[in-house]
């Protein structure tokens, strides 16, 4: 099965299903001697566990990460970094009286049209729990690019039709939801909350920035870092639409209203305004790096819906089980993960053309 790793220097490949014995990966290209925070690293696993409040699936799992490689005194070393994270509350039987039937919006058709079968058991590797292994590497790559003073933060911009459309970002939020505004927590919650009790679920919009960027990274036409942020943000399952900048708003303005303007500022270039979202050209400016991805609602809801089996015949369908009745709280640390992911790759190939 093809499509299981990402990026060009620093390559991580995952592995496992959500229903088998562990899911992990394989990080290559880290650099050596990166202090390895393994206390940060619990704690970022942490912000995506299922089971931690009532706004996610009831899955209980502790999402521990077990180091197999890479890792000596406490620093890398250069070599593969392997982890592996065990699943410890797997409940397949939830599964079984619908593993023949095709469950809307999920990947089992198109699975079982290119391999012939589907993992059943949750949807295997196209579970939301394949993400706990990016947010391990994550963390990693996160670590390499702190101590080049480069920060990623994300939250919440939107759940259902609740939409914060302020231009604050005062990181940190000073909430445990991850809303960007605290005084949209309650709202977000209650949408939440109402889709529950209609057994249905709902989506919502990541804003994620990326601090202290320097000028630089990217590459013309086919390798911008645009383009690498998309690919990482659209290869996350629930991940439906991704914008930068100003994105689709600009389509609505005119060049002079959204042309970024420049002057000198204690004798260097600068830029007045950011509404490119700190990329130009397909490659960084020095500026903060700013994008969007949204979410679609869950999938996987408890109300009657119309689908086929797998030996053609037409059925209703009712899911049942643990899910999450909005993805987008657990999926912030997932944004942020894979833009750590996909800079500190595009940060190393920079370093790489010296």
């Amino acid at each position: 099965m093809a499509g299981n790793s990402i990026g060009t220097i620093l390559r991580l490949t995952t592995f496992g299903e959500s229903h088998g014995p562990a899911l992990g990966g394989v990080l290559d290209g880290f650099p050596a001697g990166i202090l390895i925070d393994e206390d940060f690293i619990s704690c970022e696993m942490e912000r995506r566990r299922p089971g931690r409040n009532r706004f996610s699936t009831q899955r209980n799992e502790q999402d521990r990460i077990s180091f197999l490689s890479g890792i000596m005194e406490g620093r890398s070393t250069g070599t593969p970094l392997a982890f592996m994270i065990a699943n410890e509350n797997q409940k397949s039987h939830d599964y079984s009286q619908i593993k023949d039937i095709y469950r809307p919006s999920h990947a089992d058709y198109t699975y079982s049209m290119k391999y012939g079968n589907v993992d059943w058991r949750g949807g295997g590797r196209s579970s939301g729990r394949e993400t706990s292994a990016r947010v391990a590497a994550g963390a990693l790559a996160k670590l390499f690019l702190k101590e080049k003073g480069i920060e990623i933060h994300a939250g919440i911009r939107a759940i259902g039709r609740i939409k914060d459309e302020s231009d604050d970002f005062s990181w940190p939020f000073g909430n445990d939801f991850d809303a960007v505004n605290s005084s949209f927590v309650k709202a977000f919650q209650d949408e939440i909350d109402r889709a529950r009790e209609d057994c249905d679920s709902v989506g919502g919009i990541i804003e994620c920035r990326i601090f202290n960027l320097p000028a630089g990274l990217g590459d013309p036409v086919f390798d911008r870092l645009e383009a690498g942020l998309a690919k990482a943000m659209l290869s996350i399952g629930a991940c439906k639409g991704f914008e930068y900048g100003l994105g689709f708003r600009s389509t609505s303005m005119r060049a002079s209203e959204i042309n970024d303007e420049m002057c000198l500022k204690d004798g260097k270039a600068h830029f007045i305004t950011n509404n490119s979202g700190g990329i130009l050209g397909g490659i960084s400016t020095g500026e903060c790096v700013t994008f969007r991805a949204a979410f679609k609602p869950t999938p996987s809801i408890s109300r009657p819906q119309r689908t086929v089996t797998k030996d053609g015949h037409e059925t209703i369908i009712e899911i049942k089980g643990r899910h999450d009745p909005c993805i987008v709280p657990r999926a912030v640390v997932v944004v942020e993960a894979m833009a750590a992911l996909t800079v500190a790759d595009f940060y190393l190939r920079w370093k790489a053309y010296e």
